[in-house]
């Protein structure tokens, strides 16, 4: 008994070794990068525009860094926070990655984190934005935004336009929390009130009974932060139920008039207020030749998730470069404080936060040469993280 006992602590001993990995990996010639997406289910458009992304890099800059060969393993987690956390384990103990990546929603980036701090390995989250994200793990890395610096901005907007009485509507979680936490905060300080604040679940929403409670309170504006892939379904009921002809602007986080999806919102979108970090519309010649590039490899419009999934790949790409292909530390190291033109513009990776410092765009919706279009029409430049600035 005893001995069976020694051996089977011995396994033990050995397969806690072998997730608890260390950077001193073996040698290869081979570096793989582990890019974990919702490819299906209801984020499979984040998945879509994020996978797409990194194929175009990939492409653009070839699979060599460092003297090493590239591999890059897409897996598809359906958004589904139990399924990242274990392909995470495969790919950091199977695979033996250098770095992961991707992370479409809040709750799989926070289950991953984890496994990011015990195995070192670098976590780069192309799309999830919660502030918290990247406290939960000394290894992980943003290339996507927060939401408090987009609904601080967009209220900041609403006060300058002397919008006093707004109503907020979120998703459900965590991203959705941070987007009604940090506008309201700031529209109270700016001395507007916030009449109501109402959430719809992160899955399958019906938005009728909350847009009747936002004409029933009459404010005259509603904030809105939904994730990517749910704007066109919200912009068809908010036509049908009138609010638009009811006197109520509506202000949002970018998501909601997303670049993949505003072709199929109609009319109902023209006019719509937003703040993001990202439009396809930028008017660089850095992003109208990255848009060029999509469009013609993919037949579809790039959005801000791929714009995510297209820096996260250029900073993980640099900091091989600078870790002469090495992963853990080392590789942390070279992506912090990396500054660089992104097609988004200007863009900082913090080293003291490994967040995202970039400029954020108050665009409104408009249609140019028959199509609709997020329009830049102002700018708040080099904005960090609201949320870790307390």
């Amino acid at each position: 008994m005893k001995t069976r006992r020694t051996r089977l602590l011995t396994l033990l001993a050995a397969a806690a070794a072998a997730f608890v990995m260390t950077p001193a990996r073996a040698q290869s010639d081979t570096v793989k990068i582990g890019v974990i997406l919702p490819m299906t289910g209801a984020q499979a458009s984040t998945g879509r525009q994020l996978d797409a992304a990194v194929k175009l890099w990939v492409a653009q800059h070839g699979s060599k860094v460092a003297g090493k060969t590239v591999e890059v393993i897409v897996k598809d987690d359906q958004s589904l926070p139990d399924q990242t956390r274990r392909l995470a384990q495969e790919l950091v103990v199977n695979d033996k990655v250098v770095a992961l990546a991707g992370m479409g929603i809040t709750p799989s980036a926070m289950a991953v984190a984890p496994i990011a701090t015990q195995s070192k390995t670098p976590l780069v989250v192309m799309a999830a934005a919660t502030s918290s994200i990247t406290e939960a793990s000394p290894f992980v890395v943003r290339s996507s935004f927060t939401l408090p610096q987009v609904a601080v901005a967009i209220a900041e907007w609403a006060h300058k336009n002397n919008i006093k009485r707004t109503v907020t509507l979120v998703a459900d979680y965590g991203p959705g929390f941070d987007a009604e936490k940090y506008f309201a905060e700031r529209v109270t300080l700016n001395g507007g009130q916030v009449l109501e604040k109402l959430r719809t679940p992160l899955r399958a929403p019906d938005f009728a009974p909350v847009l009747q409670k936002v004409r029933d309170a009459k404010p005259e504006a509603l904030f809105v932060f939904l994730p990517s892939g749910q704007g066109a379904a919200f912009m068809k009921q908010f036509g049908e139920r009138g609010l638009d002809k009811a006197g109520v602007r509506l202000i949002a986080t970018g998501d909601v008039t997303d670049d993949d999806q505003l072709a199929d919102m109609g009319d109902v979108a023209l006019g719509v207020i937003s703040s993001h970090h990202y439009s396809a519309d930028h008017p660089s010649a850095m992003n109208k030749k990255f848009v060029a590039d999509f469009m013609a490899a993919n037949k579809f419009r790039p959005n801000f998730m791929a714009m995510g999934g297209y820096d996260g790949m250029r900073i993980i790409y640099k900091a091989l470069e600078a870790s002469k292909g090495a992963g853990g530390e080392a590789l942390l190291a070279g992506m912090k404080g990396q500054i660089f033109e992104s097609p988004r513009g200007p863009v900082l990776i913090d080293a003291q936060t490994r967040d995202i410092v970039q400029d954020v765009y108050i665009r409104k919706v408009e249609k140019k040469d028959g199509q609709l279009w997020n329009v830049e029409f102002d700018v708040i430049k080099a904005m960090k993280d609201p949320g870790k600035q307390k």
